[in-house]
């Protein structure tokens, strides 16, 4: 029954993906791909005047139900937090966000946005305000 709710989760973040759309003059952002299953996925970040906290998170892109459902749930998971507490996220809780069991392939799916705020927070050429979060 769990096992249930949470493949309902996928499908409902794949149909209606929160935070789903670009910002207009990003402070940073950063874009991964998965040529095992066609996945794209940007990241974009607006930050607060101290640059330490997100003010606001968008992706965008195209993949399968599980890279688009863990997508919105990463938005959903760093809106409003410090960039300190974003770069303590690791693969194990996006795995434990996503919340079902996933193939070898089906985790690399849910790890592209994960790899695209990785890439973000790297942003040399806007100055990066930190490194990328752990295990990307």
């Amino acid at each position: 029954m769990a096992y249930d709710m949470y493949q309902e989760r996928i499908l409902e973040h794949y149909r209606k993906p929160r935070n789903s759309g670009r910002l207009d003059h990003p402070d940073l952002s950063g874009r991964e791909s998965n040529p095992l299953c066609g996945d794209q996925i940007a990241i974009e970040l607006k930050l607060d005047p101290t640059r330490s906290r997100i003010e606001d998170v968008r992706f965008s892109g195209e993949g399968c139900a599980i890279s688009v459902a863990a997508a919105s749930l990463l938005t959903l998971q760093i809106k409003g937090k410090t960039i300190a507490e974003v770069v303590q996220l690791t693969p194990k809780d996006i795995e434990k966000m996503v919340g079902v069991p996933l193939s070898p392939v089906r985790i690399k799916c849910a790890m592209t946005s994960f790899a695209a705020l990785g890439h973000a927070l790297h942003a040399p050429e806007k100055g990066s305000p930190v490194s990328s979060p752990t295990g990307t």
